[in-house]
């Protein structure tokens, strides 16, 4: 694997417990999910770590900056996601609020990179 610079961001590193995390969740949701809100979880659960990447690998920081706005705007679709999960009890409040801190914890982190850059 490539030694690359977005490996070095510790937001990086969170969302890629996060896919962990989705993955395993969405095991478990029923087989009729499966082309349904269990993809498309796991599709906005992987954007986040992939536009990440894809921003620290821009020169213009504009563009980096683009990607880290669409890497925490596919967290917020995953955050609905988890809403919509709950309101058909695939998953428990528990859970939700376990997955809860660490999905703010991220939002909050991409909020100040996406601040900073420049």
């Amino acid at each position: 694997m490539l030694n690359l610079g977005h490996k070095n961001l510790n937001v990086w590193k969170l969302s890629l417990n996060l896919i962990s995390e989705i993955y395993r969740l969405t095991k478990a949701y029923p087989k009729e999910e499966l082309y349904g809100l269990t993809s498309q979880m796991r599709r906005a659960v992987v954007s986040v770590s992939s536009n990440i990447a894809e921003g620290a690998s821009r020169r213009s920081y504009f563009e980096r900056k683009r990607f880290y706005e669409i890497s925490r705007s596919s967290l917020i679709e995953l955050d609905t996601q988890l809403e919509i999960s709950l309101k058909l009890n695939y998953i428990s409040d528990g859970f939700i609020n376990e997955l809860s801190n660490l999905i703010n914890h991220i939002f909050a982190m991409l909020t100040k990179l996406i601040d900073k850059t420049n």
